[in-house]
């Protein structure tokens, strides 16, 4: 399983990219609006990846934050969103915006993004409104500069076995405060917090 592909953007567009490895591959990822603001006027890009594999294709999508990648994971389980409605959906709603969306049951906000129905968007509600209010403060994150330290030392904590929610919930806490605090400062600090 590919988590992520670092390399040189090759070609960017609003719907995918290519990138360039140093192996000399290439891969075309699908990406969302907020993906490719990420790397608009960049020369080289680093994006966490799913992989949709079935018969008769293979097929990348690829987000800069790991919360992004979370939260597109959330939506095609939801029946009847596939991959290509939950970039559409990431691409008209982000972050904290679909969060308050869907914690607060607005129908008609989804049914206005394209090929979402009263029914989809429903179910989109119900399944994810639990899950989506214990993940609010991360996905109010996302719009971040620093969401990058966020991400390693969030990684960096639960590598050492801390637990996932305490660990975002002081580094939520420790970037809210100082969103320009470094990965080292930010772990050391979690850890005399936990």
């Amino acid at each position: 399983m590919i988590e992520f592909i670092e390399g040189n953007i090759h070609e960017l567009t609003p719907a995918t990219v290519v990138l360039a490895t140093r192996a000399g591959i290439g891969y075309m990822l699908n990406i969302s609006l907020s993906t490719y603001s990420a790397l608009e006027g960049k020369s080289e890009g680093c994006l966490y990846v799913h992989e949709s594999i079935r018969e008769d294709a293979w097929t990348l999508y690829g987000f800069s934050e790991r919360r992004e990648r979370e939260l597109f994971r959330s939506l095609i389980g939801v029946s009847g969103v596939g991959a290509s409605t939950a970039i559409v959906i990431l691409s008209s709603l982000q972050g904290d915006e679909l969060a308050a969306v869907i914690s607060g049951g607005d129908v008609k906000r989804l049914k206005a993004i394209k090929g979402i129905g009263t029914k989809t968007a429903e179910r989109i509600i119900v399944d994810l409104r639990d899950k989506i209010k214990t993940d609010t403060a991360t996905l109010n994150l996302w719009n971040r500069s620093n969401s990058g330290a966020f991400d390693e030392a969030f990684a960096a904590l639960t590598a050492l076995g801390f637990d996932k929610k305490l660990s975002e919930k002081a580094l939520d806490k420790l970037f809210g405060e100082n969103p320009s605090i470094t990965v080292e400062a930010a772990v050391r600090k979690a850890l005399s917090m936990m």
